[in-house]
């Protein structure tokens, strides 16, 4: 959720991300960078672990600026809300064209982690290592990401593989020190929404996302992982706070690796054959009309495998999530239905499969979107 990832007890594990309801406590206090790096993740099941063992990094981030709803201009007298418009009838949708093409799938490079010492003593010569829950999530003390070898930049990520989420504090890292330091993990990408070519912001906002939902389709503070409907979703991300309110504006992750575990043997075997369908049509559409941005490229629909094996630890995943996943390509309509109905519950109820960070100035959260 962008959601992001972490390990389940001993196993290693991925994890969903959201932005806790205090997101929205206070408007311009809170402002996040943040890089991904994405996977090239093979609709075609049997070719999943081959494909999946490259990656690419994608810089993602967003800005959010929720006062630019077409349906705030529509109001019902007889309610007093605001009234819906179909997409093909709200303008700052339908006239929109696309600057760019839909994207081609890359193979890129092995992921950094599968060079990394397995006990990371590079990294633990410098670092201090304190884990939060056993399920996931890891606080390194004691180091700078600025100060990181490559080689130490490889064990890092192989911990992140592990631990699903790490956190670091008081990071002196600068905007272009971020982009250089994830350079060292593969190609930097663009987020749909994103305009400049290697980093963007996010920013805070008061609006209400559940009041929100009403008016436009995507639901965007629930869990999610990455732009996981790009044909080569994001793998790695790196998110950097550099403005935040003294309360408020928490990030929750909750572990994809845990999330399958914890399924009975019976559902496991059934969703192991299905393809999940990962959209962006809804974020598009959201994009455009509450952000008030023009999306760089046309929306797309992905299946990528319901239960996803992990390129560096061959764990796997449940590849489902709130924010993006609409359905399954095997299932009939109201079969997709319940199952996301199920899923959604169970990503919401899996407290033993879940972190929260608070942040503050100058913390930075590196997380593994598979």
């Amino acid at each position: 959720m962008r959601g992001a990832p972490g390990e389940f007890l001993s196993q290693t594990e991925i994890a969903h991300y959201k932005y806790t309801s205090n997101w929205e406590t206070r408007v311009g206090e809170v402002q996040y960078k943040l890089a991904s790096v994405s996977s090239p993740l093979h609709t075609n099941s049997s070719r999943l672990n081959i494909i999946s063992q490259y990656y690419r990094i994608s810089y993602y981030a967003v800005i959010h600026a929720m006062a630019h709803l077409e349906a705030r201009k529509h109001i019902s007298q007889d309610s007093g809300f605001p009234v819906t418009l179909h997409p093909h009838f709200n303008p700052k949708i339908k006239d929109h064209i696309p600057p760019e093409p839909v994207r081609e799938q890359i193979t890129s490079d092995l992921d950094r982690a599968t060079f990394a010492d397995p006990e990371k003593k590079a990294l633990f010569a410098v670092a201090k290592r304190i884990d939060l829950t056993e399920s996931l999530g890891t606080v390194l003390e004691n180091v700078q990401l600025s100060e990181l070898t490559p080689e130490q930049l490889d064990e890092l990520a192989l911990l992140v593989t592990e631990r699903g989420v790490v956190f670091f504090r008081d990071q002196n890292l600068t905007t272009e020190g971020q982009v250089e330091l994830f350079q060292h993990y593969g190609i930097l990408d663009r987020h749909p929404a994103q305009k400049d070519v290697k980093h963007v912001v996010i920013r805070g906002s008061r609006e209400d996302h559940r009041e929100i939902l009403k008016y436009t389709p995507w639901p965007s503070g629930d869990f999610h992982a990455d732009t996981s409907f790009e044909v080569n979703p994001p793998s790695y991300s790196l998110l950097r706070m550099e403005e935040h309110p003294d309360v408020g504006g928490d990030t929750a992750w909750v572990s994809q690796y845990g999330l399958y575990d914890a399924l009975s043997d019976a559902l496991k075997k059934f969703i192991d054959g299905l393809h999940a369908i990962h959209t962006s049509r809804l974020q598009y559409d959201t994009i455009l009309d509450l952000w008030g941005v023009g999306p760089n490229r046309p929306p797309i629909d992905s299946h990528h495998p319901a239960v996803r094996t992990h390129p560096v630890t061959g764990l796997k995943a449940l590849n489902v999530n709130p924010g993006f996943v609409t359905g399954f390509a095997e299932l009939k309509k109201y079969e997709s239905d319940k199952l996301l109905d199920f899923f959604n519950y169970h990503i919401h109820s899996a407290d033993d499969h879940y972190v929260r960070w608070k942040w503050s100035v100058g913390s930075v959260a590196m997380w593994d979107n598979r």
